[in-house]
């Protein structure tokens, strides 16, 4: 499962953009227990999110994925942004063998001057068969301005990198790999295309 749960500080900075919705369900009071109601409903034994914002994280969001049986690694975007990506996972069904932050922002590059990350973690079922590969499971939120395709191709260029390096096994095959993010991207964008069919046209 994946979800850009939208951080309540990013909601408020932006209020204009839901001027079309009651303002009682955008309180992060309203939305968190829906938000929690609906993972428990729908059980995944892996959830990525996106904009999760720290202090709800670290005081409420964490603790309350724990006593649904999840754990949780989460990554802060860089500069002074207030959220950041979380993957969390069924800890009865995987066992966590390394969790990687993966930071965009390279000062002085104009394709790489903003703050958006992803993390990817490494898991090995837990399911008792002998030999089994580990899972490798990316989450990532791109960045977000529609005319700025050449930006979010670069961050997912680094993203896949990190992938490709991870799920590597010694054999020189790869593990299987869960990828999961916002892209702020339609079907029809160079994105997906090259996503999905590995070029770009």
């Amino acid at each position: 499962m994946s979800y850009n749960i939208l951080s309540q500080q990013l909601l408020e900075d932006n209020a204009f953009l839901y001027r079309h919705c009651p303002p009682a369900v955008l309180s992060w009071d309203h939305r968190l227990p829906n938000l929690l109601s609906e993972i428990q409903h729908l059980h995944p034994d892996v959830l990525c999110l996106q904009e999760v914002q720290e202090d709800h994280y670290d005081n409420q969001i964490k603790a309350a994925l724990q006593a649904l049986g999840y754990r949780c690694e989460y990554k802060k975007r860089t500069g002074q942004k207030p959220d950041g990506c979380a993957v969390a996972f069924k800890a009865s069904r995987f066992r966590l063998l390394s969790s990687n932050p993966v930071e965009f922002f390279r000062a002085g590059d104009p394709l790489l001057d903003r703050d958006n990350v992803g993390l990817v973690v490494l898991l090995q079922p837990a399911d008792g068969r002998s030999g089994s590969p580990p899972i490798c499971v990316a989450n990532t939120h791109l960045l977000y301005n529609p005319k700025r395709g050449d930006i979010k191709l670069t961050q997912l260029a680094i993203l896949l990198a990190e992938v490709q390096r991870l799920s590597r096994l010694p054999d020189g095959s790869a593990c299987p790999v869960l990828l999961c993010g916002d892209f702020n991207s339609a079907p029809w964008s160079p994105l997906y295309t090259f996503l999905t069919r590995g070029c770009l046209e």
